[in-house]
C-alpha cells in the first residue's frame, strides 16, 4: 500500500474547503429572489452549513477508521455526492420554494426551510473529506504526524478564506449564481477523480464505470441547471434585479423593478409624475408643501427606479436632485428600463450614510427609503445616523423617511419615532386616511425637522386619488406610551427583531 503524498492531500484539503465555502456564500444571494436579504438569511445559512458540515464531519471519521485505499475510494463518492448536490441546488430551490412558501408566513421559518432543502446536502457531502484527509496525512507522516495534522487544518482554513473571497469579489460578478454553483460542481468531479486515482494509488480496486456514470450524472445535472431561466434580469453585488412590464396597453408601457423578491418600484413611460405608490406619493406631496416650491435641494438616500428623481425633474422649476445609490447596476437600470435620464440628477455610488459623512452640502429634503421587507440597513435608522442627517439638513429643512409596519404591531415605527425624537422637536406620522386591515403591513412616511407640516391632509394620486393624513398628536402619544420603545443607537438597533412578526 502506498500513502498519498502530503502535497496532494492538501490541494485535496483546500479545493474542498474552498468550494463549500464559495457554496455556502452563494447560497444567501440564491436564497434572495424567494425571502429577501437580511440577518434571519444570513443566520440561517450560516446554522444550516454548519449543521452539514457537522454531520459530515462525523461520517468521515467513521470512514477515516477504514483502509486509506478504501476510505479515499468512499470519499471520493462522498465528494461526487457534493458535486450531485450542489449542481442540483438550483433545481432544489426552484421546485421547493413554490411548494414550501405558501405553507407559511413566517419568515424565520421559510427561510430555514428554504436553506435546508437548498444546501444542507452539498455541505453534509463536503463535510466528509477533512477527517479522513487528515487521518492519511498523519498516516502518511508518521514522523511528523503533528506538522501533517496542524498542514490539514491549515489548509482547510486557508480554502475557506480563499472560497469566501473569491466568491463574494469574482465568482458570482463574473459568472452569477447559477455560474458560479456550476463551477463548483466541476471543481467537485476533479477532486472526486483525483480521491479515486489516489485510491487506486494505495491499493484500492476502483472500477471506472462508476466515477464514469456518476461523472457525466453530475455534469448534465449542472447544465440542466445552467439552461433554467435565470430569475435575474442583472444580477449585482447588492441584489437580484428583475425588470418586469405591468402594461395593459403595449402602447403605454409601465414597468416594475423588483430587488430580490420585493418590488421596488413602478414607472409608467408617460406620465413621470404619476406616483404608483403611496410612499412616493406621501414624498413627493410633503416635501412640495414644507418647501412651498419645486427648485428644493434634495438628498435621496436610494435610487430604485428613481420615480421621485423623474418626476421632480418634470417640475417647473426643477428640484436639483442628489442621489445616494449603492448599486450601480441598479441605477443602469434605472436609466435603461424606467426611462431616467441621468442628466437630471448627481449620482454617488456609495452607503448614504457615507454621503452625509463625507460631504458638507445641506439639503431642503433628505430622503430616507430603508425598508425593504424584513431587510433594513441599522446604520441607517439610529440615533446617530439622525444626528448627521440632523446637521446636513437646511435650517427649515425635512428628513422624510419611508417605513413599513404591522397594523397590530407597530414596534418598529414606535422605535423609530422615538428615536427621531431625540434629535428634531418636530416628527410627525403621515399614512393613508383609512382604516388598516387586521395585520396589515401599513406603509408610513416619517417627518422630520424644525417646525411641522403646516396642514393635516394631503390629497394626490397614487396612481388613484388617494388622501393622506397627519397622525394626531395624542395618537402617536399613546402609541409611544403603550409600546414603550428603544432608542435605536449603533451599538443596539434590533430593527429586523422589531418589524418582524410575532413567533
Amino acid at each position: 500500500m502506498r500513502l498519498p503524498p502530503l502535497s496532494l492531500l492538501l490541494l485535496l484539503q483546500i479545493v474542498v474547503s474552498a468550494a463549500s465555502l464559495v457554496v455556502e456564500i452563494v447560497a444567501g444571494r440564491m436564497l434572495a429572489p424567494y425571502v429577501g436579504m437580511s440577518l434571519y438569511t444570513w443566520t440561517s445559512v450560516i446554522a444550516v452549513v454548519l449543521a452539514g458540515f457537522s454531520a459530515g464531519h462525523w461520517l468521515g471519521g467513521r470512514i477515516a477508521e477504514q483502509t486509506a485505499g478504501r476510505a479515499l475510494y468512499l470519499t471520493g463518492l462522498w465528494i461526487m455526492g457534493a458535486a450531485i448536490t450542489t449542481a442540483g441546488a438550483v433545481l432544489a430551490l426552484r421546485l421547493g420554494a413554490p411548494l414550501l412558501l405558501p405553507l407559511t408566513t413566517n419568515p424565520v421559518v421559510a427561510i430555514v426551510g428554504l436553506t435546508t432543502i437548498a444546501f444542507f446536502l452539498p455541505s453534509f457531502c463536503a463535510g466528509v473529506p477533512a477527517p479522513v484527509l487528515a487521518q492519511i496525512s498523519v498516516a502518511a507522516q508518521p514522523d511528523q504526524s503533528g506538522r501533517a495534522l496542524g498542514a490539514m487544518f491549515a489548509a482547510g482554513a486557508l480554502g475557506a478564506i480563499g472560497g469566501t473571497l473569491a466568491a463574494g469579489f469574482l465568482f458570482i460578478a463574473w459568472l452569477g449564481s447559477v455560474g458560479t454553483l456550476a463551477a463548483v460542481t466541476i471543481s467537485y468531479v476533479a477532486m472526486a477523480l483525483l480521491c479515486f486515482a489516489l485510491a487506486a494509488q494505495a491499493g484500492h480496486k476502483v472500477g471506472l464505470v462508476m466515477p464514469a456514470l456518476v461523472t457525466i450524472l453530475t455534469l448534465a445535472l449542472a447544465g440542466t441547471a445552467l439552461a433554467q431561466p435565470d430569475p435575474c434580469t442583472e444580477e449585482s453585488h447588492y441584489f437580484c434585479i428583475r425588470t418586469e412590464d405591468a402594461s395593459n396597453d403595449p402602447n403605454f408601457p409601465i414597468r416594475l423593478m423588483v430587488l430580490d423578491h420585493l418590488v421596488h418600484g413602478l414607472s409608467a413611460r408617460d406620465e413621470p409624475t404619476v406616483m404608483f405608490y403611496p410612499s412616493a406619493a406621501m414624498i413627493d406631496l410633503i416635501s412640495r408643501t414644507r418647501m412651498g416650491r419645486t427648485d428644493f435641494d434634495v438628498l435621496l438616500i436610494g435610487g430604485g427606479t428613481f420615480s421621485l428623481p423623474r418626476a421632480w425633474a418634470a417640475q417647473v422649476p426643477p428640484a436639483r436632485v442628489t442621489v445616494a445609490e449603492i448599486d450601480p447596476e441598479v441605477t443602469a437600470v434605472a436609466a435603461r428600463d424606467f426611462w431616467w435620464d441621468p442628466a437630471t440628477a448627481r449620482v454617488l455610488t456609495q452607503d448614504g450614510r457615507m454621503t452625509l459623512s463625507r460631504e458638507a452640502a445641506t439639503y431642503d429634503v433628505i430622503v430616507g427609503d430603508a425598508f425593504t421587507d424584513i431587510a433594513v440597513p441599522p446604520h441607517l435608522v439610529t440615533r446617530e445616523f439622525f444626528d448627521l442627517v440632523q446637521s446636513r439638513l437646511a435650517p427649515n429643512g425635512v428628513y422624510l423617511m419611508n417605513v413599513i409596519d404591522h397594523a397590530d404591531r407597530m414596534q418598529a415605527l414606535a422605535a423609530l419615532v422615538h428615536t427621531l425624537d431625540q434629535v428634531f422637536p418636530s416628527v410627525e406620522i403621515w399614512t393613508e386616511a383609512r382604516r388598516p386591515e387586521p395585520g396589515e403591513r401599513m406603509i408610513f412616511i416619517l417627518a422630520a425637522g424644525q417646525t411641522p407640516t403646516p396642514v393635516n391632509v394631503l390629497d394626490g394620486r397614487s396612481p388613484d386619488p388617494t388622501r393622506f393624513a397627519k397622525m394626531p398628536d395624542r395618537v402617536k402619544a399613546r402609541l409611544l406610551a403603550d409600546r414603550n420603545p428603544p432608542v435605536l443607537t449603533d451599538d443596539y438597533a434590533p430593527i429586523d427583531r422589531l418589524i418582524g412578526q410575532s413567533y
